[in-house]
């Protein structure tokens, strides 16, 4: 992203996004009700295993983008949550909700979360805060981004810039 990243495990200050994985496990450690209750979007990433990595993330990027974009506010009451794969599958979201659904879709295809962030940005063009997925593949990284609707490498991409990004394993802090 052209800034330098400092990382860190400390995940204390990440209260969302902590919130957002602890639902995604508790809804995956029943996967016969996770997936009689989202039937259609587990048909489809089952469709795609074995297919190759790019095919899987261009697919998925798709998918999850055709889902209506709603505001925290109006769809849970309050300015800013974090919702899981089947609370956004339940009743859609936000930018971020897109990202880690997104995120947690290419996990379940087998894909290495050190591979994958969720990226808050910050929106230059606009002047807002944003998320989208970032995902590292061969010496490039892709964007996942409900707002494009192609999967484009960051480098095309220039109206973002960084504040953090986060998976499962660590948190980045990007400064330029």
């Amino acid at each position: 992203f052209g800034t330098t990243e400092t990382r860190s495990t400390k995940f204390k200050p990440f209260k969302k996004w902590r919130g957002a994985m602890k639902k995604a496990a508790s809804e995956q450690a029943d996967t016969a009700a996770f997936a009689k209750k989202f039937k259609k979007w587990i048909i489809f990433l089952d469709k795609l295993k074995g297919k190759d990595p790019l095919t899987q993330v261009k697919s998925v990027n798709k998918f999850m983008n055709r889902a209506k974009y709603i505001q925290d506010n109006k769809n849970w009451g309050i300015k800013d949550y974090w919702a899981s794969p089947g609370e956004f599958l339940a009743k859609f979201g936000d930018c971020e909700d897109y990202s880690i659904a997104k995120y947690m879709a290419l996990k379940y295809l087998g894909h290495d979360i050190e591979k994958m962030r969720v990226v808050a940005v910050k929106d230059m063009n606009l002047k807002v805060g944003h998320a989208i997925l970032a995902y590292y593949f061969k010496n490039r990284i892709l964007i996942l981004d409900n707002q494009i609707k192609i999967v484009a490498d960051s480098r095309k991409v220039r109206h973002y810039r960084p504040v953090y990004s986060i998976n499962e394993k660590y948190w980045w802090r990007h400064r330029t």
